[in-house]
């Protein structure tokens, strides 16, 4: 599998679970015809496929869903500040790309869902204590790169559990 293949295969699996998030969340009370606002920290080329992905499944930017961007460059001290300027929003969920803006997405909330994707190690980079129960509002993939990937990966059908156990 190419790298470019590999890498809008994780951006629709994190694409999954941030559509399952915001459905969870409004099925949780919130009011059906409001609109789910997703946050994104540093948006790039990568979330393309994620935004094609939405369009296929009947999701249309500014007409059933809507996207905020907030912009840190990767530089650590912006990232801090594009994710409370999210939180503040509100988003309903915020979609982090790496271990810098995930890590900053977890310091600034600890009640809106963030669906984190291609993480090296997210229990060596301090997002979740483990795999098998990575608690609190952080979910997502790890990198399919790596060889750390365990093989009983599978997709989670509940909210804020691992995908791979």
């Amino acid at each position: 599998m190419s790298d470019m293949t590999r890498r809008e295969l994780t951006v629709l699996v994190g694409g999954v679970g941030l559509l399952f998030a915001v459905k969870v969340g409004r099925a949780r009370g919130q009011q059906s015809a409001k609109i789910p606002r997703i946050g994104i920290i540093d948006d790039s080329p990568i979330w393309n496929a994620f935004r094609h992905g939405l369009r296929d499944l009947g999701y249309l930017e500014g007409g059933n869903i809507a996207f905020d961007y907030e912009y840190g460059d990767g530089v650590p001290d912006r990232l801090a500040e594009a994710a409370a300027a999210l939180v503040r929003r509100p988003v309903d969920v915020i979609a982090t790309y790496a271990t810098p803006a995930s890590l900053a997405a977890k310091q600034a909330t600890t009640t809106i869902p963030i669906v984190m994707i291609s993480i090296g190690d997210p229990v060596r980079a301090g997002l979740v204590p483990s795999l098998a129960r990575p608690g609190g509002n952080i979910t997502g993939t790890p990198s399919l790169a790596r060889t750390s990937v365990p093989s009983g990966c599978k997709f989670s059908r509940r909210p804020f559990q691992p995908f791979c156990a």
